[in-house]
């Protein structure tokens, strides 16, 4: 498979600038102006975020809510980021999602983000808003055993509100009445 270029041009980026890639092999996200890549997610990292959608369907479905794959968000002007999964509210028909209809937030950890997805992510997250957040946190290479940690949205910064291992099962009230077997999501 041919490597993606991107055209050369200087910064910043502008959201007109970042449309216009339209679809691209990587992930390709925008960050006041600046573009990060990271490559596709892997098998294991795609059954993980569809497993989860299944099981958090239910729920967001009770309430009127969506349970969305791999969508654009825009979190502010310039800055406009691909979480694995979100839970929304808003018009079913969308391209990019604005951040006031975001409730949750997910990402799962994969070996070239686990930094970008713990740390950076989750303070662009929590600045813009976005109420929960939830990161599944596999252990890599084998993809054997999970860690769910959801994080509820206090002040300006995310504090810890559950977590749940392979072998025990998640179970909230909060956002919505949610039971997850943190097995099913690897799908084995």
């Amino acid at each position: 498979m041919a490597e993606e270029t991107l055209p050369i041009r200087p910064e910043p980026w502008t959201e007109e600038d970042f449309f216009a890639l339209g679809e691209t092999r990587s992930k390709i996200e925008l960050v006041d102006g600046s573009l990060w890549m990271s490559p596709s997610p892997n098998g294991p990292h795609q059954d993980i975020s569809g497993q989860l959608r299944e099981a958090l369907r239910p729920g967001a479905r009770a309430l009127g809510l969506r349970v969305r794959l791999d969508l654009d968000v825009r979190l502010q002007p310039g800055t406009i980021l691909r979480p694995d999964l979100i839970v929304v509210t808003g018009p079913r028909v969308v391209n990019t999602t604005e951040v006031a209809d975001v409730l949750l937030v997910s990402e799962v950890i994969s070996p070239g983000n686990a930094t970008t997805d713990r740390l950076l992510k989750k303070q662009l997250y929590a600045a813009a808003g976005i109420k929960w957040y939830l990161l599944v946190e596999p252990d890599m290479p084998d993809y054997e055993s999970l860690t769910l940690r959801l994080f509820r949205l206090e002040g300006a910064a995310y504090v810890e509100h559950a977590v749940a291992a392979s072998g025990t099962t998640l179970t909230l009230n909060d956002p919505f009445a949610v039971t997850i077997d943190v097995d099913d999501l690897l799908d084995l």
